[in-house]
């Protein structure tokens, strides 16, 4: 077969040059990818207990160590060769000499390339330079390389081919593999975070015959045994509120969403959002809530609750935080006056110039909305909770009792972007009824991100679901903002591209 692979015209030199190795080796009776070596300790455990260890004291060591791992670096001279092996927790330098390994292993070592994965075990020590080293007296291929890594000092240059070879990013770029360190640390702080308040995590379908807990276009699919139109969730939040009408008082999802929309910097069809849902509570302690939350993200994360994001600091230290309603964030930080905004007509006018979909269903919050997006958001940089959204854009959130015209809602935003969602929830069937039914007639006027109508979640409200407070939080965006990556495909591991050529 590795003949045959060798032959291929399509292979390039170096490809070639390593498949004809590849070939030697099978011919010398080595296998190219056994299954029978094992590490007894790891890169990251050497350095952490012997890097301070001097040089007289390691060669009294009379401890050997097994390491496996990737070869990333190879200076050879003849007889002896140098080379640094990677594992997930670090490199080491690996001294390997002829004398040491034996004539056949050595020959073996010959053929190897940078990229091989092997199996190295010996002693500690330290070269004249004092780098601490591992001399091996046993080496072991374990897998053959076919392809060679990018070129040491420049790695993987185009963004692109990051993000679609992800497998060779991590391996030559220490930033991408820490920041999907960090990522797995933030989801697992959030949980113990939320588990220590109460919260009991769930899962819910991804698969649902009534998309809904957002304004998004759905993914579609089909059922064939059931011959029924299926959709891929945009939120989960109508089933985990049937869990509050359940008797579930404090509940959380971390899960994977889907929404039909455009891709860029910030947004990508699949995401990760974490849902959380707190009976007798509200928005106002969702806003006390989130301050704790991302000050501890933050400070068992980088360390600190004041960091760096594209060159401007942020400050998540909690009780800091600004809070101003939808209104007067227009007015205090967009420069608009009440008469303006209010004027249904001259704002369908100013958004339409600026390129902006006015549908003839939509109503004055809804072009307010747009002002918004264009005039406020951009400039919030440090956390700010916007809240007290008009009614007509929050379906599912719960009136404002002094002021029925706006809901009891905010977002958070950061860095001139929306990082958060949350609101009292609505719990009364009639009203919700209502807004599902004018939400109907939008997406009947073709507004294709408008809720459908869903009669089940009606009438488990219908049953009684307690006062209540619910929020979402963008995993994805979280991790590009305490790890100060520009683009959301920098924070996923493989994001959607167009298939290869």
């Amino acid at each position: 077969m590795l003949q045959a692979l060798a032959a291929k015209d399509e292979l390039n030199e170096v490809i070639k040059g390593r498949v004809e190795k590849a070939v030697l080796l099978e011919d010398d009776g080595v296998s190219l990818f056994p299954n029978d070596k094992r590490k007894d300790t790891d890169v990251g455990r050497i350095w952490e207990t012997y890097n301070e260890t001097p040089a007289e004291e390691l060669e009294t060591l009379a401890e050997r160590f097994a390491l496996a791992g990737r070869i990333v670096s190879l200076r050879s001279f003849g007889k002896a060769a140098f080379f640094h092996l990677q594992d997930s927790t670090g490199r080491i330098q690996v001294y390997a000499q002829r004398d040491d390994l034996g004539e056949a292993a050595y020959s073996v070592f010959k053929k190897l390339d940078v990229g091989d994965i092997v199996r190295v075990r010996g002693g500690l020590f330290r070269t004249k330079t004092g780098e601490l080293t591992l001399k091996s007296e046993e080496l072991d291929l374990l897998t053959k390389s076919m392809r060679p890594l990018p070129e040491k000092y420049h790695g993987l240059t185009n963004v692109e081919t990051r993000y679609r070879q992800r497998y060779v990013d991590l391996i030559v770029t220490p930033r991408a593999a820490e920041i999907f360190r960090k990522r797995t640390k933030i989801v697992s702080e959030m949980r113990r975070f939320l588990d220590a308040k109460g919260f009991m995590e769930v899962e819910t379908p991804i698969l649902q015959s009534i998309p809904g807990g957002a304004t998004a276009k759905p993914f579609v699919t089909h059922h064939n045994t059931l011959d029924m139109r299926l959709f891929m969730r945009i939120a989960p939040e109508l089933y985990l509120k049937r869990l509050l009408v359940g008797g579930f008082e404090r509940v959380y999802e971390i899960g994977r969403q889907f929404r039909n929309e455009g891709i860029s910097t910030q947004h990508n069809p699949e995401f990760t959002m974490c849902e959380f849902y707190w009976a007798y509570a509200t928005f106002r302690d969702l806003m006390d809530l989130t301050e704790n939350l991302f000050a501890h993200l933050a400070q068992e994360v980088c360390g600190t609750t004041r960091i760096t994001y594209q060159g401007q600091e942020v400050d998540l230290t909690a009780g800091t935080w600004q809070r101003l309603t939808f209104h007067e964030s227009l007015e205090k930080i967009g420069g608009l006056t009440p008469e303006f905004y209010n004027d249904f007509d001259a704002v369908k006018k100013y958004v339409t110039e600026k390129g902006e979909k006015v549908y003839s269903g939509d109503r004055l919050g809804k072009v307010q909305a747009k002002l918004f997006d264009m005039h406020v958001e951009p400039k919030l940089i440090q956390p700010t909770f916007i809240y007290s959204y008009p009614t007509d854009i929050s379906p599912l959130s719960r009136r404002n009792e002094q002021n029925p015209e706006v809901t009891d809602r905010f977002e958070l935003f950061i860095t001139g972007r929306e990082m958060s969602n949350a609101f009292s929830e609505l719990n009364d069937p009639v009203d919700q009824r209502s807004r599902f039914m004018e939400q109907v007639r939008e997406k009947e006027a073709g507004d294709e991100e408008a809720h459908y109508m869903d009669e089940d979640y009606v009438r488990a409200l219908e049953y009684g679901m307690p006062p209540a407070a619910g929020q979402g939080i963008g995993i994805d965006r979280l991790v590009m903002l305490l790890t100060d990556s520009a683009s959301i495909r920098e924070v996923i591991l493989f994001p959607l591209l167009r298939p290869e050529s």
